[in-house]
């Protein structure tokens, strides 16, 4: 086994990890609740970036922090899923198979 090609491979595989986290900096999941009255958008590393409220959801506190969490709740889970698929392409992609290494990326 070619110890030192196979670390030149994992900073590589380690960098391109890094661009692809730099690059879902700039997807971005917009999610809305069923009615539309309020969106959300966060990037693919489920950072908020904007959040819209209708004006007729600020009467009712309690509505307005129910849609939150469920609007907010999606979307991460839609960024989350994203993020992953991404990261797990290319950690996929340039991993030289070693037993107990696919443990290092989850």
């Amino acid at each position: 086994m070619d110890l030192m090609g196979m670390m030149g491979k994992l900073k590589e595989t380690q960098q391109k990890i890094e661009d692809t986290k730099k690059r879902l900096d700039t997807v971005l999941i917009d999610e809305q609740s069923a009615d539309g009255l309020l969106k959300v958008t966060l990037t693919a590393n489920r950072k908020i970036k904007s959040i819209s409220i209708d004006d007729s959801l600020l009467e009712d506190k309690e509505q307005l922090e129910d849609y939150l969490i469920i609007t907010l709740n999606k979307a991460i889970e839609k960024a989350t899923s994203v993020n992953e698929q991404e990261l797990d392409a290319v950690a996929k992609m340039d991993m030289p198979m070693i037993p107990g290494m696919d443990n290092l990326f989850k």
